[in-house]
């Protein structure tokens, strides 16, 4: 295998059939990227190629989601702690004792959950657009705060029709410009969509959007690893993000007032689709610093 090249296997981890994505030599320093919501390893076919002649990178897919297993809602809790223990398995299962971290969307309070469990572990943090800030969160969050304050049908509807091809495409797409969308290719949701189709992914995705309310608890905890173990850190910022805009960019510097920061101003929340080179420069600069 050439180093720039991915290799794709499933393997039993910690009980779970886990899909993986690796590329780099097996000897190289170690970026581990867990992936957001709606989509999977799959948003970092193009990153780990770009970064395998110094770097190994491993994606993997979440239980119920790509090409991983769908444990029985009776048999995993499908929250947010559930998914940091898988990240700690695929970690212990490679034997990955440090390493940098890829935080996005529900990925960033995974691995920052990770990182607070492992502080030892982690050697690097990129961030791309991922959200610990509750005074700073976009107007997005309006529709699930609006049932955490009344738990009623008809507000948890809106949760439930989200989880859709239409709704993912909206999550793609729906934010940026008609240019910029141009360069976010179908595949993202027209080939996920159908994986994501079936009883048990569907409500899987709704507990995750439920299970955010519990997650904000957890925002000072976040905040307090960053103040204390102050991890080399890269931002990468699309603000085109009804979630996530700018002002939740800005808002780890109360943290990380060392933390690198880039703002891509007319990107969204999948700049590394839209915004590759400029992305992928930034990173690999950082890595070379910070990632030896």
């Amino acid at each position: 295998m050439e180093i720039h090249d991915i290799s794709h296997r499933r393997s039993k981890i910690g009980g779970h059939t886990i899909f993986l994505r690796e590329a780099g030599p097996p000897d190289a320093p170690v970026l581990l990227l867990p992936h957001g919501y709606p989509c999977s390893s799959y948003q970092f076919r193009r990153l780990m190629p770009g970064l395998a002649d110094r770097w190994r990178t491993v994606a993997f897919d979440w239980p119920g989601f790509g090409y991983s297993d769908t444990p029985d809602l009776a048999e995993f809790d499908y929250d947010f702690n559930a998914y940091a223990r898988v990240l700690t398995d695929v970690a212990d299962a490679l034997h990955l004792e440090r390493y940098a971290l890829w935080l996005h969307d529900y990925g960033s309070q995974i691995g920052l959950r990770h990182a607070i469990a492992h502080p030892d572990r982690i050697a690097g943090l990129v961030i791309q657009n991922g959200d610990i800030y509750e005074d700073v969160l976009g107007p997005k969050y309006d529709t699930i705060k609006a049932w955490w304050a009344d738990k009623s049908a008809e507000r948890h509807r809106p949760l439930e029709e989200a989880v859709s091809e239409e709704g993912f495409r909206k999550e793609f797409i729906g934010e940026v410009s008609e240019e910029v969308a141009s360069h976010v290719p179908p595949d993202l949701w027209k080939l996920h969509w159908p994986l994501m189709n079936t009883p048990i992914r569907k409500a899987v995705s709704v507990r995750l959007m439920e299970k955010l309310e519990q997650n904000i608890e957890w925002f000072p905890r976040y905040q307090s690893y960053l103040r204390e173990h102050r991890p080399p850190t890269l931002i990468v910022w699309g603000p085109q993000d009804g979630y996530m805009p700018e002002q939740s960019a800005l808002a780890y510097r109360r943290d990380l007032p060392d933390a690198e920061l880039h703002i891509l101003d007319d990107a969204g929340h999948w700049l590394l689709e839209t915004h590759f080179e400029e992305a992928l420069r930034l990173v690999r600069d950082f890595l070379s610093r910070t990632l030896t």
